[in-house]
């Protein structure tokens, strides 16, 4: 039994990064419907810089996250300017193939200016804590209790701001927020900003336990996608519980049957989830 709640602990650290990065590309897809295939590599950008603020700039951790945030955070606006916004009105698949275009150069630039090292980082909370017999690093517990106050976070936001309103209403429908004065353009760059956010601040949570290289976002950003249809498209609450049913399937399927095989699972998953409900767990009404 004690190993079974060591791998749910494992799995709500695993399922908190990747609920922050799904919903990062739940809000971008809600406004825009533009499924963001380069939020992995953002979500890698974060990462190194994160990285970089802390072995190269002598930083704390803390401040180095707030940098990591606020540089993905202007990124992502200069992304949504000068690379999806002039595509609004053109043809989706053109969007995609412009996210696509983004996601093949960050990663070339990386590689690039960095190499293809895997880096560690090492984390200033290593200390172990002991909690009814199950043990847990600092770090993997300030992963789950930081995105669970982003999420938060994030919640008040949307429902308790003007401006999370407007978000919410784009998100609901585009036309009617056309209608009551909403501005489309500043709306979707806020979006961006937002979730080019959380995925720095998933990264940079997540840095500390995992290795950083240029390709570390590859696959998060797939996980991701295969949450988002899950949980439903553009539904923010499926891509928080998605997050945390897949971090929990993998750790308990990495132990009880294969670790070899714990990169599957999403996609059976998905195959299980689409075969019962093939709208996603909370797909947002059609209307």
């Amino acid at each position: 039994m004690d190993l079974f709640f060591q791998q749910a602990i494992n799995g709500l650290v695993v399922g908190s990064i990747y609920s922050l990065v799904a919903l990062g590309i739940t809000l971008i897809y809600g406004i825009m419907h533009l499924p963001n295939f380069a939020h992995g590599h953002l979500y890698m950008l974060g990462a190194y810089f994160t990285f970089f603020m802390m072995t190269l700039y002598g930083f704390s951790y803390w401040p180095a996250i707030l940098v990591s945030v606020a540089a993905l955070v202007l990124i992502g606006m200069l992304l949504e300017r000068i690379v999806f916004r002039p595509l609004q009105n053109a043809p989706h698949i053109n969007s995609m193939i412009a996210a696509v275009g983004v996601m093949l150069f960050i990663e070339a630039t990386a590689r690039v200016l960095w190499g293809s090292d895997y880096r560690r980082l090492d984390s200033p909370y290593g200390g172990v804590i002991n909690l009814f017999g199950i043990t847990i690093t600092q770090q993997r517990l300030i992963v789950i209790i930081a995105a669970i106050v982003l999420m938060v976070g994030l919640n008040l936001f949307l429902k308790r701001t003007v401006v999370g309103s407007t978000i919410e209403a784009m998100a609901q429908s585009r036309e009617g927020a056309f209608l009551v004065g909403i501005n489309a353009n500043r709306v979707s760059l806020l979006t961006f900003a937002i979730a080019s956010g959380l995925a720095a601040a998933a990264a940079s949570l997540a840095a500390p336990i995992n290795l950083v290289y240029p390709s570390m976002g590859a696959m998060v950003n797939l996980k991701a996608f295969v949450i988002i249809v899950l949980g439903g498209m553009g539904s923010i609450p499926g891509a928080v519980l998605g997050g945390y049913i897949l971090g929990m399937a993998e750790s308990m399927s990495g132990t009880y049957v294969n670790s070899e095989y714990k990169d599957l699972v999403a996609f059976i998953l998905l195959v299980l989830i689409m075969t019962v409900k093939p709208t996603g767990l909370f797909a947002k009404e059609v209307r």
